[in-house]
């Protein structure tokens, strides 16, 4: 017989177990732009700067740590500042590539 295991005993699931690098990273944030989501963008750079410290990426952006998680949260819009400076202090850089149709 198999155990019936209820959805509310499983883990959650957390994505910064599997950002162990910088190349992860860049993947990650990679499917996130291909989502066309400013919001979606704004949670995942939220969550990588958490896991990496939200004090050290606010002080290597030069952004303040409260401005930065009101920036970040879900649901947020960033302005393109934001998010460039947050991308530089996390060691990655949004490039641009052909759309194709």
């Amino acid at each position: 017989m198999t155990k019936r295991i209820k959805v509310s005993e499983l883990p959650e699931f957390d994505i910064t177990e599997h950002l162990p690098d910088d190349q992860a990273i860049a993947e990650y944030l990679t499917v996130v732009l291909e989502e066309n989501d400013p919001a979606a963008l704004a949670d995942a750079l939220g969550t990588i700067a958490r896991a990496r410290g939200m004090t050290e990426i606010a002080k290597a952006s030069g952004l303040g740590r409260e401005a930065l998680y009101k920036a970040l949260r879900p649901n947020a819009q960033p302005r393109f500042d934001t998010v460039s400076r947050v991308c530089a202090a996390l060691g990655v850089k949004l490039v641009a590539q052909v759309a194709h149709a």
